[in-house]
């Protein structure tokens, strides 16, 4: 029995099909080709940590103002561990998708650098490591299936420069899949190891806030180096939140803690949960303004008049 971990850029009812590294595709993708977007217009793009970090990187903006202005929340199982994918127009498609294409592509999500393959991670119960394997989907209306050129997807992989990618969310992947495998013994996340989830994984610039708190330094004994590399670093401050969710999570013990920490942790809640009440008022005041902006176009349709 095991889990697994699939995304392309929009659900499909298409079968996919199992590949290994060594397996080819026939495909390719370009400008002229008669579909070109198809793909982008129908987005439901799910996004992994690093994702968002190289997006709002790209972007110039803080991971929180991304959150707010190019996410929409989802609920990745049934104990409401959270997902973020990526928000579209009301069309459903992609807000970077421009007639000349991504926008933002040489930072572009996973999943849009897998299509029309993606990633089968699977962890078997009972087993510590996890097994990578492929996949590959022919929808109706992707044209880059009728091109001559063949690759393996290993080759495919390097061209789309998602190693990198894989590499660096694979300690999420691994969280991921070993919350679902193991969901009952461990029984339901507190709704503070939810938030926590949700910063870490990708509030990468509210995190770095919070781990640079003095209550946090109180807590937990990192070394002065690693603080002064996490305020610049958001790759290592991400490795270090996925340790962070292995402990409180799974109790895998890497952070050491102070002496008397315990007193320390009511403090440490605070700041989670001062965290998820500025999070559920951005949450209102975004409903808010999209409620006032619908009376307005409402106000001023002809049928009002």
């Amino acid at each position: 029995m095991s889990e697994n971990t699939f995304e392309l850029p929009h659900n499909s009812p298409v079968e996919p099909t199992r590949l290994e590294l060594e397996d080819k595709l026939k495909f390719r993708c370009h400008k002229d080709i008669s579909c070109w977007n198809q793909c982008c217009a129908q987005a439901d793009v799910s996004l992994a940590p690093y994702d968002i970090i190289r997006m709002k990187t790209h972007l110039g903006i803080s991971s929180t103002d991304f959150l707010k202005d190019y996410t929409v929340p989802y609920e990745i199982d049934s104990h409401n561990v959270p997902g973020i994918k990526l928000r579209t127009t009301e069309a459903r498609a992609c807000l970077f998708m421009k007639e000349s294409g991504c926008s933002i592509y040489e930072d572009r999500p996973t999943a849009c650098r897998y299509y029309p393959s993606g990633l089968l991670s699977m962890r078997a119960l009972g087993m510590k490591e996890d097994e990578r394997h492929f996949l590959l989907i022919k929808e109706p209306h992707c044209k880059g299936h009728d091109e001559a050129r063949e690759i393996t997807i290993a080759d495919y992989r390097k061209e789309q420069a998602v190693e990198e990618f894989d590499d660096l969310n694979r300690d999420w992947y691994r969280i991921i899949l070993k919350k679902k495998s193991t969901g009952p013994t461990i029984g339901k996340p507190s709704e503070m190891s939810l938030q926590l989830f949700f910063m870490a994984s990708y509030d990468v610039d509210r995190f770095r806030r919070f781990i640079l708190s003095d209550s946090f330094k109180k807590m937990y004994d990192v070394s002065a180096e690693e603080f002064a590399r996490f305020e610049n670093d958001d790759v290592a401050l991400m490795q270090f939140g996925f340790a962070l969710m292995k402990q409180v999570l799974f109790g895998e013990m890497s952070i050491k803690e102070r002496t008397g920490a315990g007193d320390q942790r009511a403090e440490e809640r605070k700041e989670v949960l001062a965290y998820r009440k500025e999070a559920e008022l951005n949450e209102h005041n975004r409903k808010q303004e999209e409620a006032r902006k619908a009376a307005l176009e409402e106000g001023d349709s002809p049928a009002s008049k």
